[in-house]
C-alpha cells in the first residue's frame, strides 16, 4: 500500500490483524521492503510496518542546527521537531486510516540519523511505546547536554540501541564519541526502569544495515520481560 502525502512517500505493509503493533521507520532510500523481509526471517510476529521515505535527511532527522561533519556535505538544518509533528499528526494517522488498523501500540525505529530521530522523539512526544536506534548517530553535537538536561516525555516499554564494533574507531573526534554516548544513554534509561538492550554488531556503520534494523525491530516486538541488561551484549 503506497501513499503520497505532504511530500513524503509512505509504504504500508498491513498486519493480518487490525490491532497488531505498528512499527514506524524513516528511511534514507525506500528500503522498507528489504527491512520487512529481514524481520520476517527472524520472527513470525504479526505487525504493521510503516516506512516513510522522501525525507530531507539532514533536516528532517536532525534535532537542531549543526555544522556538517565533512567538507562538501550539507549542514544539519534542525527540522526534527517540524517533521515529528508531521509524522505523528498527519502521516501515521493517514496510514492507519488507509490500512484500517488500530494498533495495540506504536513503535519507532531507525538507522543512522533516523536512529537519532527515534531516540529524540521520546523527548518530544508520547506517541511511541517502544523505540530502537540501530547504529544511531548518537555522536550528534549537543546530544549529551540535551539528554542530561531533559526528561523523556514517555518512558518506553522497551528501548533497543546498537552499534557496529568499529563505528567509534574513527579519526573524527565528534563521531568517535558514539559508543561512549550510546552506552551512557543506555544506562540512563535502565536506571529509569526501562527494559533496554545495547547490542554491539561486527563491522562499521555501513555493515548490513537492513539486518541490523531487522534485529532491532524483532526485539521490540518481543513481549516485555522487564529484565534489565547490565552491559552491552555481543551479537
Amino acid at each position: 500500500m503506497e501513499i503520497e502525502l505532504s511530500g513524503k512517500h509512505l509504504s504500508v505493509h498491513p498486519a493480518s490483524s487490525s490491532d497488531a503493533p505498528l512499527v514506524v521507520i524513516n528511511t534514507y532510500g525506500d528500503e522498507g521492503d528489504r527491512v520487512l523481509e529481514a524481520v520476517k526471517r527472524l520472527t513470525n510476529a504479526d505487525f504493521t510496518l510503516l516506512s516513510v521515505s522522501g525525507l530531507e535527511w539532514n533536516r528532517d532527522m536532525s534535532p537542531w542546527e549543526s555544522p556538517a561533519l565533512f567538507r562538501g556535505e550539507p549542514p544539519f538544518a534542525g527540522g526534527a521537531d517540524d517533521y515529528l509533528q508531521l509524522l505523528t499528526g498527519v502521516l501515521i494517522p493517514a496510514a492507519a486510516e488507509e490500512a484500517e488498523i488500530s494498533p495495540a501500540y506504536t513503535a519507532i525505529a531507525g538507522y543512522s540519523m533516523a536512529g537519532l530521530f527515534a531516540l529524540y522523539s521520546l523527548y518530544r512526544t508520547d506517541s511511541f511505546s517502544r523505540a530502537a536506534s540501530a547504529s544511531g548517530s548518537l555522536w550528534f553535537l549537543g546530544l549529551m547536554d540535551f539528554v542530561r538536561d531533559n526528561e523523556p516525555m514517555v518512558l518506553p516499554d522497551k528501548l533497543y540501541l546498537s552499534l557496529g564494533d568499529k563505528e567509534s574507531r574513527t579519526r573524527n573526534q565528534t563521531m568517535s564519541a558514539v559508543e561512549r554516548n550510546t552506552s551512557f544513554i543506555s544506562e540512563s534509561f535502565k536506571k529509569r526502569g526501562v527494559e533496554t538492550v545495547f547490542e554491539m554488531n561486527p563491522g562499521n556503520h555501513f555493515t548490513d544495515p537492513e539486518a541490523r534494523m531487522a534485529k532491532a525491530i524483532a526485539w521490540l516486538l518481543m513481549r516485555c520481560t522487564c529484565s534489565v541488561s547490565s552491559s552491552p551484549t555481543q551479537a
